[in-house]
């Protein structure tokens, strides 16, 4: 086998497009992409291509849009390419004859530190639980979501009031090198694989729904603070506000825990100076920074209380 095999890369959001330009900045060639089909988006609805399809049309590489990976036909097409390997980054689960099909393998790149926060958001899961450190992992896939045997791994901090938004960017050069380093790596025969060892309190990154995101105003202030810089900017932790008598969905963008703050029963929002918006937890409070009402763009908490302020300095949150 060559230096430059046949490179299929499979992925969808963002996150893959950096690991795709790298390869072809490195004149590797990469005979196709597989992504997922349009979608509609927007109010108009209109069909919007994945970030990895648009990267892959830029770059001149032939896309593949299965609607269905099991589907016979897709698999013909794939093999037509004839993949000496296949990178996976941020796609869905691959049937056992898809991953199996290079000689060389199928490798994944995955946003943690195996074997901890395997599953779908492993960035929002890390900030959620408070984790100071986080990390890449490239790992050969099996059948088993993200258990395959590893190949490497690179660290990354996660410094106190970092969000998820902010630790997506930061990994995206890194994730990058580490998918080069990784393929030079296996061509070269220099990685050997290891098997992911069994450890103590694993802690797994399931996929995060809407009704996963509403706040929980009677825990701490340090947890409901993570869950925000978790959730922040996307999908958004939120809760339901009284605004003009109508329960009104606010999503919860930015907080700053208070030092020695005056206590605040939890579910209540304290407005100081009609300028700041302060919520109360379990064992203190809250300065609410940034905030997204259901409808609107991103307010700071003066412009949103300069909207709705009233006569009281209490407000009540609904859930």
């Amino acid at each position: 086998m060559n230096l430059y095999p046949r490179i299929v890369y499979m992925g969808t959001p963002y996150f893959a497009v950096p690991g795709l330009k790298k390869l072809v900045e490195n004149n590797y060639h990469v005979v196709a992409v597989v992504t997922t089909p349009d979608k509609p988006a927007g109010r108009g609805l209109k069909l919007q291509s994945s970030a990895v399809k648009q990267a892959a049309i830029e770059l001149g590489i032939p896309v593949l849009e299965p609607q269905n990976l099991k589907s016979d036909d897709f698999f013909e097409c794939l093999k037509s390419f004839k993949p000496d390997i296949q990178i996976v980054v941020a796609f869905k689960k691959l049937p056992d004859r898809v991953w199996q099909l290079p000689p060389l393998g199928t490798f994944n790149l995955h946003a943690s530190l195996l074997p901890q926060y395997r599953g779908a958001a492993p960035i929002n899961w890390a900030i959620i639980n408070g984790e100071q450190e986080t990390g890449l992992t490239t790992f050969f896939i099996n059948d088993k979501i993200d258990e395959g045997n590893l190949l490497l791994q690179t660290k990354i901090p996660i410094t106190p009031e970092m969000t998820a938004g902010e630790l997506h960017d930061i990994m995206l050069e890194p994730g990058a090198e580490l998918i080069l380093r990784t393929l030079e790596g296996i061509l070269k025969k220099s990685i050997i694989p290891k098997k992911q060892e069994d450890q103590e309190n694993l802690k797994s990154a399931p996929k995060i729904f809407k009704e996963n995101c509403l706040i929980d105003w009677t825990k701490s202030a340090t947890e409901v603070h993570n869950f925000v810089r978790g959730l922040s900017p996307s999908p958004g932790a939120y809760t339901i506000l009284e605004i003009q008598n109508k329960p009104t969905i606010v999503k919860i963008l930015k907080t700053k825990i208070l030092e020695n703050s005056i206590k605040i029963p939890p579910k209540i929002l304290h407005v100081e100076n009609k300028k700041q918006l302060i919520a109360g937890c379990a064992d203190g409070a809250l300065s609410i920074e940034k905030l997204m009402p259901e409808g609107k763009k991103e307010m700071t908490a003066t412009e949103f209380l300069n909207g709705i302020l009233n006569k009281t300095n209490l407000l009540k949150i609904n859930s």
